[in-house]
């Protein structure tokens, strides 16, 4: 795994009513009578359908600075579920960079384990290496380290953003308007929905990378520049 490079990435994800109904033997059902069935709580991670997937590539430079070379947030009318799997399992296979979530150990890895092994993807370079094991270090949990583990001291992404004095999510979208946003055939929106998060994890973690030290003042000052200049450029 090279220290050197990282892949921030995020998913939004709708409920899978026909993986709950195979679950539950309620086949043969109505999608709308099973989505009412599954009713309003937060599905178990096996139980959800990834619509949009966004990741964020950076290496860092021999001058310490972390450049972002990639972003994209690709959804489910413009590629298949499995082929929006298969693009990030295959690009960590080859890169074997380290992983940065938000909340990702709870919420994006399980998920994204899950629908991989349904749509029969092989991901041996994501198998292979501690990805799944949150104290590992492999991937970076933001959530986690920042509450220290403790589910009493998590934040949302979006008031870490702001408290930092990032922009946050987009106006009146969350993930909870995902689904809605799905159903109308919104996919830009969850796009740039999701585009933002993995935006506002990327330099939430150079802010933890300036903490802990890793960063010094000037290259981190360099870091963020680099990326304004990126997105400028990305449109």
């Amino acid at each position: 795994m090279s220290d050197n490079l990282v892949l921030v990435f995020d998913l939004e994800t709708v409920p899978d009513v026909q993986a709950w109904a195979a679950a539950t033997g309620l086949h043969g059902h109505a999608e709308k009578s099973l989505r009412e069935q599954m009713g309003d709580k937060f599905p178990r991670q096996i139980f959800h359908r990834i619509v949009c997937l966004g990741a964020l590539l950076a290496d860092r430079g021999a001058d310490g600075v972390w450049r972002a070379t990639a972003l994209e947030a690709p959804t489910l009318d413009q590629r298949g579920e499995r082929d929006l799997i298969q693009d990030l399992v295959d690009r960590i296979d080859q890169l074997k960079p380290r992983l940065v979530t938000f909340n990702g150990s709870s919420i994006d890895l399980p998920v994204l384990r899950y629908r991989a092994m349904m749509h029969q993807v092989s991901a041996p370079g994501l198998a292979a290496r501690r990805y799944f094991d949150r104290f590992a270090g492999d991937t970076v949990d933001l959530c986690d380290l920042l509450s220290s583990y403790d589910n009493h001291h998590r934040v949302s992404l979006h008031q870490l953003a702001r408290v930092l004095g990032l922009p946050g999510k987009p106006e009146g979208v969350d993930g909870g308007a995902v689904e809605h946003l799905f159903r109308d055939g919104r996919h830009k929106d969850i796009s740039d929905y999701c585009r933002s998060n993995v935006i506002n994890t990327y330099r939430a973690w150079l802010r933890y990378e300036l903490f802990r030290g890793a960063l010094g003042e000037v290259e981190f000052a360099a870091s963020e520049a680099d990326f304004a200049a990126f997105i400028a450029r990305a449109g």
